[in-house]
């Protein structure tokens, strides 16, 4: 086992390394008596803080989850360093809030998530995966999984769900591989933090101008979509304002367009490995894809970590925390933890139970989209396995460089 001393989760070689490496490294951290501290990222453009706190197991990050009022969002959820100003908020929306404003967001955007509305993104969720598979059968049964797959099916249902038309897609697309590049010089080329700051607001200007401009139509003529419900939207006096409606878009298109499509990358790669857990879920797949699909979400992790920052003095299962203390959750580590998963390395669709944190822990944080993450991810491998039985991938995953995202930029297939 690797030595804690010679781990630094800072480190961008750190995250260079090969998955096996990585794991070894969070066990290390796991089985650690004490938190580790790690020093904050150097990045110039904001003041290098404190450091930060690694929970790696999985009762301290479900622990933390479900104290909101020892620790919160509203310093920052999605970045180590504390943002200037409101960015935190402009980048991570609800994510990166607390009650009562969390509460205020979240009452307003659930309302205008309805129980109709839902019902009818989920239905044409089929639809829209018959197309695409269609059109991936209609070619030459080769290809980049990713973007001729993958990364479609959350794409459009997103985009359909807001009102947003499709000559925008690749707009979307593109901005949000920026937003979420980590230290991916294909997405971020430079090395300068001021000119990779101003290429992330860039993406975020041009998606919540987008949304804006679609919200002052949906105000003056509302359609059958989740922007005009948003837009309209008022709870006891309380709608939503240009920036939150922009910051929520941001947080939409984000976590539920770049995490679904690598969870549905990663799960091609992953039954591609492992034929015999291919062929336990073809055998009876009603019964055995709720189970695939949350294993597929346990072992990927596609959010690695989120952050949580103490508001007192306090104990985390009798570690001592100092208000002001950050904390970084790894739900990537505490979906790998000996106490809890049996053979946590293994790929198991049968894992029963599977209590992962892949959509966050207990809380006012869990997932609002990951009823229909689990519902396209669902589709989108009957779809594949009635129509393509013989898909599978023809090459190793191209990953994209990043501590926050376990991301899949290109994975070849052939059928």
């Amino acid at each position: 086992m690797l030595r804690v001393n010679d781990i630094d989760l800072t480190d961008w070689e750190f995250w260079r390394r090969p998955h096996e490496y990585r794991h070894e490294a969070f066990k290390a951290l796991r089985w650690h008596p004490e938190l580790v501290r790690f020093e904050e990222p150097d990045i110039v453009i904001v003041p290098q803080g404190p450091g930060y706190y690694a929970l790696t197991r999985h009762a301290d990050v479900v622990e933390a989850s479900r104290r909101p009022e020892d620790f919160c969002s509203g310093k920052g959820a999605t970045s180590i360093w504390d943002m200037p100003g409101d960015l935190h908020e402009y980048f991570g929306s609800m994510i990166s809030m607390d009650d009562p404003r969390h509460a205020k967001i979240r009452r307003i955007v659930s309302r205008a998530f309805s129980p109709r509305m839902i019902q009818r993104f989920e239905d044409q969720v089929e639809a829209v995966a018959a197309q695409i598979i269609e059109n991936v059968t209609a070619g030459g049964g080769t290809g980049d999984f990713v973007a001729d797959i993958a990364a479609r099916l959350p794409l459009k249902i997103i985009c359909d769900m807001m009102g947003i038309a499709e000559e925008h897609y690749r707009t979307v697309f593109d901005a949000t591989n920026v937003i979420l590049a980590g230290n991916d010089a294909e997405y971020l080329p430079s090395d300068d933090p001021e000119q990779v700051a101003m290429a992330l607001l860039g993406a975020g200007e041009t998606l919540k101008g987008l949304v804006e401009e679609l919200g002052r139509q949906r105000r003056k003529d509302p359609g059958d979509d989740l922007t005009s419900a948003l837009v309209n939207a008022n709870i006891d006096g309380e709608s939503l304002t240009d920036q939150e409606l922009g910051s929520f878009f941001i947080l939409l298109v984000v976590a539920g367009n770049e995490t679904t499509r690598n969870a549905i990358a990663h799960g091609l790669d992953l039954f591609t490995h492992d034929p015999g857990q291919r062929a336990l879920l073809t055998e009876d797949f009603d019964a055995r894809i709720p189970g695939a699909v949350e294993e597929i979400v346990r072992y990927v992790s596609p959010v690695i970590w989120m952050r949580r920052t103490a508001t007192r003095d306090t104990t985390l299962n009798e570690h001592e925390i100092k208000e002001g203390d950050k904390l970084l959750l790894y739900y990537w580590s505490a979906n790998r933890d000996e106490s809890v998963f049996t053979e946590p390395e293994k790929f198991d669709i049968l894992r029963d139970p599977n209590p992962h944190v892949g959509f966050g822990g207990p809380g006012p944080h869990f997932c609002l989209g990951a009823h229909l993450a689990r519902r396209e991810i669902t589709v989108l491998f009957r779809e594949l396995l009635r129509r393509t039985p013989g898909i599978r991938a023809s090459g190793e995953p191209e990953r994209l460089e990043s501590s926050f995202i376990n991301g899949i930029k290109r994975l070849l297939y052939t059928f």
